[in-house]
């Protein structure tokens, strides 16, 4: 069966073809939806869906994943920081806090059949200070990650620990997919 990952996420691949999955890449432009009154599995879900159908339409012979991760504090969902301002806002939020990363994924297998699910993991910052958002900054592009940080990115420098999957938090829980592909 051939797999496509419709995102051009570099961690989502590095993760797929850490577990041995063959695949191709065809990034989906579909629109994800930023509605902060839709609960966060659901908003993660149907944006991951969004993607996945928006390729499957054109390669229905291919099972297509689609997947959408947030970082959720204080019932408001953060996707990705339009500047570097919003960045900072956005890591001063998660300073000395726990958040819940959500990450939905959509996988369309030939035939049509979708088959929809998401993981969620709790993660505590440290307490963070504008001489360390600076650093981080400086080891990382915050603008292309939800909630602005990469856990795996110099992420010792502002995690202080987390309750749940570390590949969730980099934007694809593995194990679960590769159960849903096996499964297929």
């Amino acid at each position: 069966m051939n797999v496509i990952l419709a995102s051009a996420s570099p961690r989502r691949r590095e993760l797929l073809s850490a577990a041995g999955v063959s695949f191709e890449v065809v990034p989906s432009p579909a629109e994800e939806i930023h509605d902060a009154s839709i609960p966060l599995d659901v908003l993660c879900e149907k944006n991951a869906e969004l993607k996945a159908l928006d390729i499957a339409a054109d390669h229905p012979e291919a099972a297509v994943i689609g997947a959408d991760t947030l970082v959720y504090i204080d019932g408001e969902p953060l996707g990705k920081p339009r500047d570097l301002e919003a960045a900072r806002a956005m890591l001063r939020k998660l300073s000395g806090r726990a958040h819940t990363v959500c990450t939905g994924v959509c996988v369309v297998f030939p035939g049509g059949r979708v088959v929809r699910f998401h993981e969620l993991t709790a993660v505590r910052f440290r307490v963070l200070d504008e001489e360390t958002i600076t650093a981080y900054f400086g080891k990382t592009n915050p603008l292309d990650k939800a909630g602005a940080y990469g856990i795996q990115d110099s992420g010792e420098m502002i995690v202080e620990g987390i309750d749940g999957a570390f590949d969730n938090v980099m934007g694809l829980p593995v194990p679960r997919l590769v159960e849903v592909l096996r499964g297929n």
